[in-house]
């Protein structure tokens, strides 16, 4: 079965909870133009909670595992719903954070197509 922009976006919903309006929308956008360029977007953050900024942060610090935010609790655009954070999903099942890979095979890196596609948008 192939993964379809319908439920993409309705993945989407679950972690847009909390984000503002407008960037949900862009989200929303940023999912629909990947996807017309061959490429499933999961959206994998939306808000955070301080408490939940702060566990991430303690990441790689006082806590194991490699360091993902450079952002405390109370510092991140998370923490006041205007930042999301995506993934790729490739043979609809396989979640991929590698910047590098070119899985659509036209010479470009993936992830570099979305955030150009992000910053079309308004994403830093």
């Amino acid at each position: 079965m192939t993964v379809g922009l319908k439920e993409l976006l309705e993945k989407a919903e679950v972690k847009l909870k909390g984000v503002h309006p407008v960037v949900a929308s862009k989200a929303r956008q940023l999912i629909t133009n990947a996807y017309k360029r061959r490429i499933n977007v999961l959206i994998t953050q939306g808000f955070r909670s301080i408490e939940e900024q702060n566990e991430l942060y303690a990441q790689g610090r006082t806590k194991p595992g490699k360091i993902v935010t450079n952002a405390k609790g109370g510092y991140s655009y998370h923490n006041v719903g205007l930042a999301i954070d995506f993934c790729l999903l490739v043979d609809d099942k396989k979640v991929v954070w590698d910047t590098n890979a070119d899985f659509d095979r036209d010479k470009i890196a993936d992830w570099m197509e979305v955030v150009e596609e992000a910053k079309k948008l308004g994403f830093e």
